[in-house]
């Protein structure tokens, strides 16, 4: 069977002591995708179930801690 003019060219390059472009594939390239699977509503719900979610209203749980010090030195700067 005759090579491909691509295969001739990568094969030349190979020869003359240059870097196989093979070498710069990506390692998807050889994951066989068939195995994957999308998740199960089950699994997608568990993924963010501990996530602390960010809320428009601040009620989310979560805290900011502004030092008398820092406060002093922003107000100093802006007047």
């Amino acid at each position: 069977m005759a090579q491909s003019k691509a295969k001739k060219m990568r094969l030349k390059l190979i020869r003359e002591g240059k870097r196989s472009p093979e070498l710069s594939r990506s390692p998807f390239a050889f994951a066989d995708l068939r195995s994957r699977t999308t998740k199960t509503k089950a699994e997608q719900l568990n993924s963010k179930k501990y996530k602390n979610h960010g809320s428009e209203y601040g009620d989310d749980g979560s805290y900011f801690f502004l030092e008398e010090s820092s406060l002093l030195e922003m107000v100093k700067k802006t007047s």
